[in-house]
């Protein structure tokens, strides 16, 4: 048992907060009576590094001979208060959850004020006055009339009810058993007055209440939501999870799921009860062995975002750019969405953040240092419903998600996740800030970020996400220029009966002699200078010019040459011994990548000086 369940149980049942009074102390908190206002439980949770485990304890103000009556291991002295009230409680698998509610009733019944009230200076009353025989009117809601306006099918599942230890086990099988009985009954007569009542049953109801809860239950079938006392529309979703009113587990989850449309959307009931559908819901689809995709539908929203955000990091690689970007910003701070990385292209800003985190999370191991590894603890569903069990479970696993999961072992169940207690937000928060500063750098946007010493080890990471970036850009950069040579020959062929039509007698006399002399020797060019790459000999000349520190833009000129285009051919040529961009074009303006002037001057031959 968790200390949890037992907050749930004093919220749902006696509407009693936990109230954490010292900020120095975070695992500390109270409970305190909801008349009164004095402590019912001092909680206690303590992390233990030789196990690894949280230590949870609770001192229960519900008097020490509850120890000596119920001797059980996990009832101990007091932890921290003092006096024979109080009661120590470890809570651990061997925490039986009943006994424990229990002795939390105890502790609120012993709190309420107790006491007459004795009013001074009243006179006493004169001797002589005399009382007279006063007729008490009966009531509509009195027993009498009660037994008057009682229909058949009501007398008889009150007849169901088997009297005996008032147990929550037992309270359940009462009420499966009357509502499968009542599971087609409908009325007509409507609600009137209130109805508050923890963990209410139809025994806690008297016979107008059951008629006008039966009557709303009716409307509500066919589509028709009206407000009721909450308690009230309580017994629906009871009657739901015991399968009363629906052919199956799966049409139980719809008709949950009906419900919170009809009536929690509309505005009635209130924000505790549809924090409470939602955990029902997913606990009774896990219970039923419901189609995963079915539970996820109804859980928590919240809770399967999270888990969607850590399966998205724990396996990157398996993810899209923006869904790694989104669980980043989920994880580790929303200020991340408006980086300025993300400003000239959004879309590259993504890829490259989510690269950083592919290429740090490679190993697993940041992965680890920053959410833990998945903790097993034990699991209570529908402990805060009235539900009772019809067959046993059998033993098995629920994947959930990649990053959740349920498991049934020899009667007791098991929850497998991530606790958010494990995570370590810092060290999230230094990897991101430090990929934000270098990224901006990188593309020279925004204001310049201050980088900590101390984590340098994201350094490779995000080197790594920058060089994939150039990589990207290069490729997008390489023109795809297809000629087709299909129709070449019959341009020369007809271009030559066209030149040949235009020609005059003297003109074709002096082609014909010209083409009867001999042929010219050939004049040789010059031998250009050995290269490591292949480059024509104004993309050389303009990497002489660079490398001189000269200008390069007469050069530009001169070739009737852009400079992205120049830069494009410089880094294609460089791009098989290199593997990287070697040329950046500025504006207008060309500059060589300074980690790359050696490997330059070494492929062109040492010779730099043009």
């Amino acid at each position: 048992m968790q200390l949890e369940e037992l907050t749930a149980y004093a919220r749902e049942k006696y509407q009693i907060e936990e109230e954490h009074k010292w900020v120095d102390f975070p695992g500390f908190s109270v409970l305190c009576h909801p008349e009164t206002g004095k402590w019912l439980a001092l909680l206690m949770r303590q992390w233990d590094p030789d196990s690894g485990t949280m230590l949870q304890r609770c001192d229960l103000k519900c008097g020490d001979d509850s120890l000596l009556r119920a001797r059980q291991d996990f009832l101990l002295p007091p932890l921290r208060m003092r006096g024979r009230q109080w009661l120590g409680i470890a809570f651990d698998d061997r925490t039986d959850p009943e006994l424990v509610f229990r002795l939390f009733d105890r502790a609120v019944a012993a709190g309420r004020p107790q006491g007459y009230t004795i009013v001074l200076g009243s006179p006493p009353p004169d001797r002589e006055t005399s009382y007279r025989d006063t007729a008490l009117p009966f009531t509509p809601g009195t027993r009498r009339a009660e037994r008057e306006e009682l229909p058949d099918r009501l007398r008889e599942m009150r007849r169901l009810y088997e009297y005996g230890r008032e147990t929550p086990a037992a309270k359940a099988r009462n009420f499966y058993r009357q509502a499968m009985f009542m599971r087609d009954y409908e009325d007509d007569l409507p609600w009137t007055g209130d109805f508050n009542c923890y963990f209410p049953t139809y025994h806690d109801m008297n016979t107008r209440q059951l008629r006008g809860y039966f009557t709303w239950r009716t409307q509500l079938r066919k589509g028709n939501a009206q407000p009721i006392p909450e308690s009230a529309a309580y017994l629906y979703l009871y009657e739901l999870l015991n399968g009363a009113g629906a052919a199956s587990p799966q049409e139980s989850l719809e008709k949950l799921r009906e419900f919170e449309r009809l009536y929690l959307d509309a505005g009635f009931g209130s924000k505790a009860m549809g924090a409470n559908l939602r955990r029902w819901m997913l606990e009774f689809a896990v219970l039923k062995d419901l189609p995963p995709e079915l539970a996820r539908q109804a859980a928590d929203p919240a809770m399967m975002e999270l888990d969607s955000a850590l399966s998205a990091l724990r396996r990157p690689e398996s993810y899209l750019d923006a869904e790694v970007f989104s669980a980043l910003c989920l994880l580790g701070g929303k200020k991340l969405e408006s980086s300025p990385v993300l400003g000239p292209d959004p879309e590259r800003g993504k890829a490259l953040f989510a690269n950083c985190w592919r290429a740090a999370a490679r190993g697993k191991e940041l992965f680890s240092l920053c959410f833990g590894q998945k903790t097993l603890r034990r699991w209570y569903p529908l402990v805060n419903a009235v539900y009772y069990e019809q067959a046993a479970q059998r033993n098995r696993e629920y994947r959930l998600s990649p990053c959740r999961s349920y498991l049934y072992r020899n009667g007791l169940w098991q929850v497998e996740a991530y606790d958010k207690a494990n995570f370590d937000k810092n060290r999230l928060q230094a990897f991101l800030h430090e990929c934000d500063a270098r990224l901006r750098r990188y593309l020279k946007t925004g204001r310049s970020l201050k980088e900590n010493p101390s984590d340098a080890w994201v350094i490779p990471y995000v080197d790594e996400a920058i060089r994939e970036d150039k990589k990207a850009l290069l490729e997008a950069r390489r023109a795809q220029v297809r000629i087709d040579l299909s129709g070449l020959d019959r341009i020369r062929r007809d271009a030559a009966v066209t030149r040949e039509s235009l020609l005059t007698d003297e003109e074709r006399a002096e082609a014909e002699s010209l083409a009867a002399a001999p042929e010219p020797e050939p004049v040789l060019a010059p031998e250009p200078e050995p290269s490591g790459v292949n480059l024509d000999p104004t993309d050389r000349e303009l990497l002489l010019a660079l490398l001189a520190g000269r200008e390069t833009g007469p050069i530009l000129r001169a070739a009737h040459r852009m400079p992205s285009i120049a830069a494009d051919a410089v880094n294609e040529a460089f791009f098989d011994e290199i593997g990287d961009t070697v040329v950046l074009c500025e504006g207008d303006a060309l500059v060589l990548v300074e980690d790359y002037i050696e490997d330059i001057q070494r492929l062109l031959g040492g010779n730099t000086n043009g």
